[in-house]
């Protein structure tokens, strides 16, 4: 059931797209110049049987593979270092912090002035935005930690490694792959930026290309492509984040839900009397009364 409606979505977008396009719908959105699905469809099936899309695909995913890869290696170590350390958080904390909020495009020309090739300072860009996500929810997953499971194994004797690698790492992964999951969509965002700018093949220099000629078709079977590799690699990251965390418990998709319970009234022996539901009349006191001294007879 799901399917059919994720599927059935999908479908009635590309319907509604196909609609607007082919009358030309012009209110305040302009669709006239749109091009339609079957349009696309037909250019992106042209682009399959040419060597320079697949080259421009390779291009692309390898970029990303490996900024991501170095992303994910060093903001693993660094949100690590900064949640357990206090020096490490007094000489990295004020630096990252102050890095953090720049787009990773916006370095486009220091990596052309850094790096000797377009080919480096893409890569360096694509790692740019995949690391502050991943460091930033490592960090944050890491302090999160109950103190007593690190104190449960230094009692039976580890030492800091054992206790990071059993203990520190392992309870770490759910916030760890959620920062890789959004560092990820970040890195393909940038990655296709930078393509743009300072590319010479993958799929943002073609998109580019295609749209200084006016070629709509293309630039849409570009957006599509796009679409499709983050989509795929998204779903990768996430199907290896739970298989790496196994071990959490889960709630099974057909369990039956907790029945529900009607409140009962109240019965007779807590409200004090036969009445079920009645008021509760709490019991009067019995103590003896004392008699003062001098007083009536």
């Amino acid at each position: 059931m799901r399917l059919l409606l994720r599927a059935g979505s999908l479908v009635a977008a590309l319907a509604l797209w196909q609609l607007l396009t082919s009358l030309d719908v012009s209110l305040w959105l302009r669709f006239e110049q749109f091009p339609t699905v079957t349009e696309v469809a037909g250019e992106f099936g042209d682009r399959l049987d040419t060597p320079e899309y697949w080259q421009d695909l390779g291009d692309s995913l390898g970029r990303i593979g490996a900024g991501f890869a170095l992303a994910a290696v060093a903001g693993v170590a660094v949100g690590t270092a900064v949640a357990r350390s206090r020096v490490a958080a007094d000489l990295l904390g004020p630096l990252l912090e102050v890095l953090r909020p720049i787009p990773a495009i916006a370095l486009v020309p220091v990596a052309i002035l850094l790096f000797p090739s377009n080919e480096q300072g893409i890569v360096f860009i694509t790692f740019t935005a995949a690391f502050f996500p991943v460091m930033v929810s490592t960090r944050h997953a890491v302090r999160a930690l109950d103190p007593g499971w690190e104190e449960a194994v230094l009692t039976m004797g580890a030492g800091r490694v054992r206790v990071l690698l059993s203990v520190v790492l392992p309870g770490a992964l759910p916030g760890i792959f959620g920062g890789l999951s959004v560092g990820i969509g970040v890195s393909w965002i940038c990655v296709i930026s930078a393509e743009m700018i300072s590319g010479e093949y993958g799929v943002g220099y073609r998109t580019w290309q295609d749209y200084t000629v006016v070629d709509y078709p293309g630039v849409f079977v570009g957006m599509a492509s796009i679409g499709l590799l983050g989509w795929l690699t998204s779903t990768a990251v996430e199907l290896l984040g739970r298989r790496a965390t196994h071990w959490l418990p889960r709630p099974e998709p057909s369990a039956p839900r907790a029945p529900r319970y009607r409140a009962l009234s109240t019965p007779a022996w807590r409200s004090g009397t036969d009445t079920p539901g009645a008021a509760a009349v709490p019991p009067t006191p019995t103590h003896p009364t004392a008699t003062p001294a001098g007083g009536p007879p």
